[in-house]
């Protein structure tokens, strides 16, 4: 047997503010030896219910390999690369990165660039129970039970900070709006809004924004052929080559090297959520 099958759903209402949504993924035979994770606008959990995640290349230069059974990685400017087996089965949970300190207990800006155990901050045996768990409807109730339980452990999130508006703000325009704006309309040098943003999300803005913009190109990509000059204009990019020299910067590949080798695995992750979930 060979293909991918996926299984989408937004999390329980309480949730919805700080994770987008669950990926449940199979996937048997005919997978490519190595798997680019990308750079994206949320901090990703993944989880595996079958052998551990063996990554052998992490975004951060230096970072030795790793091999875990769930994975926490942070806002990244490279992809991680991930060795894939013949069949292999899990969750990926994609969260805001605002929501990291009320989940996991550590500021985003730890995560910066960074692929880390989840067991090192909890919450404990979760593969084992999502792994035990019959199906994937009730993998994502383990999931709503575990991070409601989170939250509701580490108490309601702070008072919104001007790092928290600039954040949204950047996301909801795709990273198009200029550093020099948010902080002026937040009243802050540029280089005061600068270093207070690393400090929070673990990268500068002007890189969130790269970031943002590549997230949204390949979020179109997903649903579908699309003409790459056409993509680039609508995304904020000068023109074709700029689009292409930022994919191999930050997913390490061309778009169309992309688009041929694992586009056709990855567009079932696009899916509409299931219509009970109240989306």
């Amino acid at each position: 047997m060979t293909g991918a099958e996926w299984a989408v759903r937004r999390p329980h209402p309480e949730l919805r503010p700080l994770i987008t949504r669950y990926i449940g993924y199979t996937q048997a035979g005919g997978t490519l030896p190595t798997h680019r994770g990308l750079p994206s606008r949320h901090v990703t959990l993944v989880v595996s219910l079958t052998e551990p995640l063996h990554f052998t290349g992490l975004p951060l230069p230096g970072q030795r390999p790793i091999r875990v059974s769930a994975a926490l990685g942070g806002l990244h400017t490279a992809p991680a690369l991930i060795a894939q087996q013949g069949f292999q089965s899990g969750v990926q949970v994609e969260i805001d990165p605002l929501a990291v300190p009320a989940l996991f207990g550590v500021p985003a800006a730890e995560l910066g660039n960074q692929v880390v155990d989840l067991a090192g901050l909890g919450p404990a045996h979760l593969p084992e129970r999502l792994a035990a768990a019959p199906d994937w409807e009730h993998r994502f109730r383990v999931l709503d039970d575990v991070f409601r339980r989170a939250r509701a452990d580490r108490g309601p999130a702070g008072p919104a900070t001007g790092i928290t508006w600039a954040w949204r703000r950047l996301a909801a325009a795709g990273g198009l709006i200029r550093v020099e704006d948010l902080a002026a309309e937040i009243g802050w040098s540029r280089r005061h809004f600068t270093e207070r943003f690393r400090r929070e999300l673990g990268l500068p803005p002007k890189q969130a924004a790269r970031v943002l913009r590549f997230d949204r190109a390949a979020a179109r990509l997903r649903r579908g052929p699309a003409d790459l000059a056409t993509l680039a204009a609508e995304c904020g990019f000068y023109d074709q080559a700029h689009l292409s020299n930022e994919w191999r910067a930050l997913a390490g590949c061309s778009p169309r090297t992309w688009i041929a080798e694992e586009l056709p695995f990855l567009q079932g992750a696009g899916a509409t959520v299931d219509a009970d979930s109240g989306a």
